[in-house]
């Protein structure tokens, strides 16, 4: 029995494509955390705002939807534009907008300057989900495409809570157009890291394959996406209707408003080691008993949440997080499994657009629901329709490769 050798060739390249993983994952670690960084600075900014300004709630409202709603409503342009330009550069220049977004922002004299800024910024930030998590599935293969993919969706959550963090520090010591102003050159000094440090990957990676003959057979090439980005929008909906009521149902079990934030800081926290946890229980035991058990679970656990006493509800709300959104990162990771790989960072675009836009819109109406039928009833409704995403899981089983499933 004669053992394979590898040839020094074969080593180099197994070498080089291990750095290239590596440079990808961080890069597109880097970019989620940042991006979703200067996502929710802008919460800490507002009341800095209100009081220089003098605006409204209104107005208020208006500079955070014009940075959410360009980030979301141009995910799928930036998609198509990096088809033509190359990942790395757009990413790049996505980067560097947001930084001069917020370079403007810092240098703002008024109202209108900030509009420009933000709308500045949320143009630059469009570029991130759908490229960043495309730069990792063309590293990464099969169910290490999905781990990675946790972990890039892990790497999110560090940014929501290190950004406005560090811009809080800042802000004891200096005023908050500096600060803005060193938060925006962070992101031009991202922006050339980001250029720099890409893999320049092909659209299809080496060692890639087209969609397996099962997910094929199973439909999976035409209807698995709509029915992935289904489950996707569902689950975003249940995340931002739960959030959108659980301060109420606490404060009527007679929490304060200081344990309402402890509670809420629970839930993100739960949420955020559940993005990683999950990613790797999905490569395990499959994208589809991890669903099912993470939506089961979400669903079970809202329903119990109800009739606990406020000591008991706290203890359950880490685990309401972790599964709320941990089958986020094993609904990212099966995108690759489902489309073609030149396909991957348009069908990206599309399905951030989606589940984002799902959960922009649900707390609007899951609160007309809630007008109508009561809090309780309401958060019953989420737990409910978030009961939808089995049936759907049941049907996405068979247009997923076997090694998914």
């Amino acid at each position: 029995m004669s053992a394979a050798i590898e040839t020094p060739a074969e080593r180099a390249g197994a070498a080089a494509n291990k750095a290239d993983e590596r440079r990808a994952l961080g890069v597109a670690s880097g970019a989620h955390a940042l991006h979703d960084g200067y996502t929710d600075l802008i919460y800490v900014m507002l009341p800095l705002w209100q009081a220089e300004f003098g605006i409204g709630y209104a107005a208020l409202g208006l500079l955070r939807t014009c940075y959410s709603g360009t980030m979301a409503g141009l995910q799928i342009p930036s998609a198509l534009l990096s088809e033509r330009l190359g990942l790395p550069l757009v990413l790049a220049v996505g980067t560097a907008l947001s930084g001069i977004g917020y370079l403007i922002a810092g240098a703002s004299l008024g109202f209108w300057t900030l509009v420009i800024a933000l709308l500045i910024g949320g143009l630059g930030s469009s570029t991130q989900h759908p490229l960043a998590s495309a730069l990792v599935a063309r590293a990464f293969a099969g169910p290490r495409s999905m781990k990675a993919l946790g972990t890039y969706n892990f790497a999110g959550d560090i940014g929501k809570m290190s950004v406005p963090a560090a811009a809080s520090l800042m802000l004891v010591l200096l005023p908050w157009q500096p600060v803005l102003a060193i938060m925006g050159l962070a992101g031009l000094a991202a922006a050339a890291a980001i250029f720099w440090l890409a893999p320049r990957l092909p659209a299809e990676a080496a060692g890639e394959k087209k969609l397996t003959a099962d997910a094929k057979a199973g439909g999976g090439s035409r209807f698995g996406f709509p029915v992935l980005l289904s489950i996707g929008m569902i689950d975003s909906a249940t995340r931002m209707g739960f959030l959108i009521f659980l301060p109420f149902v606490l404060i009527a079990k007679g929490a304060s408003l200081p344990m309402v934030g402890l509670a809420l800081t629970l839930v993100f926290a739960g949420g955020a080691a559940g993005k990683l946890v999950c990613a790797y229980i999905g490569a395990r035991i499959g994208v589809i008993a991890t669903v099912c058990l993470t939506e089961g679970l979400t669903t079970a656990a809202i329903f119990a949440l109800l009739p606990l006493p406020l000591e008991a509800a706290m203890i359950v709300l880490p685990v309401i997080g972790i599964m709320l959104n941990g089958t986020s990162s094993v609904l990212y990771g099966s995108v690759p499994e489902l489309v073609e790989p030149d396909k991957r960072t348009r069908m990206f675009g599309i399905f951030y657009t989606g589940t984002i836009g799902a959960g922009a819109v649900s707390p609007a109406l899951y609160g007309l629901v809630g007008d109508a039928l009561g809090v309780p009833t309401a958060l019953m409704v989420v737990a409910g329709v978030c009961l939808l995403t089995l049936p759907l899981a049941l049907v996405l089983r068979p247009m997923l490769p076997a090694n998914s499933r």
